[in-house]
């Protein structure tokens, strides 16, 4: 007696889903970083300095070109692997210093309805980049992108934009 009712309740349940009201996307909210973001995010940076320092006696210093050098050796020696999600996302945020330097853009919190999430602005713009996760995200699923590439990837899309966007 339960199967002859559990297809139309599947399907009732399923069409309730979609029909409520008030489920539309809801808008994007950005804000500042909170002062517990900033102390996260120079947690995150002098943890990932540490740790070069500790096992390569290299430091991060703000030059692109040595620093993304840098984070590429801590993955290809397996200082940081792909479990390990903490030294990913704070090899994001040190990647995320050096885009929004520059490409003049700005730490702001991201929020919507999938989350809250810390990302770079361009200006005022609607152009975000969320650069905590771009390496994470592909080091978790074996995916072995050179960190210089996916830096370069993320200045294309902003560097387009600029040409296109008038400044405000």
């Amino acid at each position: 007696m339960a199967s002859k009712f559990a297809i139309p309740l599947a399907l009732l349940l399923c069409s309730c889903w979609f029909a409520v009201p008030g489920m539309a996307e809801q808008p994007v909210r950005i804000g500042e970083l909170s002062s517990l973001d900033r102390q996260y995010m120079a947690q995150q940076r002098q943890h990932l300095q540490d740790l070069a320092a500790s096992k390569l006696g290299r430091r991060f210093n703000g030059d692109k070109e040595r620093d993304l050098e840098l984070l590429q050796v801590l993955l290809d020696q397996q200082l940081v692997r792909g479990d390990q999600v903490r030294e990913l996302q704070a090899m994001g945020i040190i990647m995320g210093d050096l885009l929004a330097s520059d490409l003049g853009m700005h730490w702001v919190i991201y929020e919507d309805n999938a989350g809250r999430s810390r990302a770079l602005r361009f200006q005022d713009s609607d152009h975000y980049l969320f650069p905590v996760t771009m390496i994470a995200r592909r080091r978790e699923v074996g995916n072995q992108t050179p960190v210089a590439t996916i830096y370069q990837k993320a200045y294309d899309i902003i560097d387009g934009s600029r040409t296109t966007q008038p400044l405000r």
